[in-house]
């Protein structure tokens, strides 16, 4: 029963305590670039899902065999094989999302989100935990995208999934750029801190500590201060 309750803790934290863009403020490059219509935020969430469940499942599972020195690009090389799967899957069923999102799809090899998981969680859990925290953080990131592209559809185009809802009203353009785009994410953030009483955005002072890459940069300090 404690072990079911701690595996339904890992995949919820994503969704809700731990959303990596409403609560961690993660991946604000996508986030505010292709949420311009629901079905964007709706395509790019789950081509991260099926990336960053994937790459967990194989990261914990080569977890011993990649040496640490080369964990990172070893990271990097997993990931990219998973973007150029769902990238190519794009291309061949769903053309029109991949044009949409363009140039969003191979740069998830690179989103903070993903490879951060990797490091943190990934690197050091069991398969199963690693999938189900995988499942958590990308279905909370697609939810949190899904939501800014449907308010900025409706109050950018008067559409919702390209459906004609405010007939005879002249939508405010302005959410379909990139202003929109902060201010919608903005008021949502701002609505979860007043819902949660601030609990919900955790105050952090600047600097390394909780950074996912402190190891690496300490390492290299390391070298460089032995001259090596």
């Amino acid at each position: 029963m404690i072990e079911m309750k701690g595996k339904i803790t890992i995949f919820t934290k994503g969704i809700i305590k731990e959303n990596p863009v409403l609560v961690l403020l993660l991946g604000m490059c996508p986030t505010l670039a292709v949420t311009t219509s629901a079905i964007n935020g709706l395509g790019m969430g789950v081509s991260v899902i099926v990336v960053l469940t994937c790459s967990n499942i194989v990261i914990s599972l080569l977890k011993k065999t990649i040496p640490g020195k080369v964990r990172v690009p070893g990271y990097i090389v997993v990931i990219a094989g998973f973007v150029t799967v769902v990238q190519l899957l794009l291309k061949a069923y769903l053309p029109q999302l991949d044009e949409s999102l363009g140039l969003f799809i191979p740069l998830i090899v690179v989103n903070c989100i993903i490879l951060g998981r990797a490091e943190m969680f990934a690197s050091k859990n069991t398969i199963v935990d690693s999938m189900l925290d995988g499942l958590g953080m990308g279905i909370g990131f697609t939810m949190a995208l899904f939501l800014i592209g449907l308010i900025r559809e409706f109050f950018g185009g008067g559409t919702a999934f390209g459906i004609e809802l405010m007939e005879g009203i002249t939508p405010m353009g302005i959410f379909m750029l990139a202003p929109g785009g902060f201010f919608v994410l903005a008021m949502i953030i701002a609505a979860i801190n007043w819902l949660s009483k601030g609990r919900a955005i955790k105050k952090k002072e600047i600097g390394c500590d909780g950074c996912p890459m402190i190891d690496t940069c300490s390492g290299i300090c390391e070298k460089e201060e032995a001259g090596v």
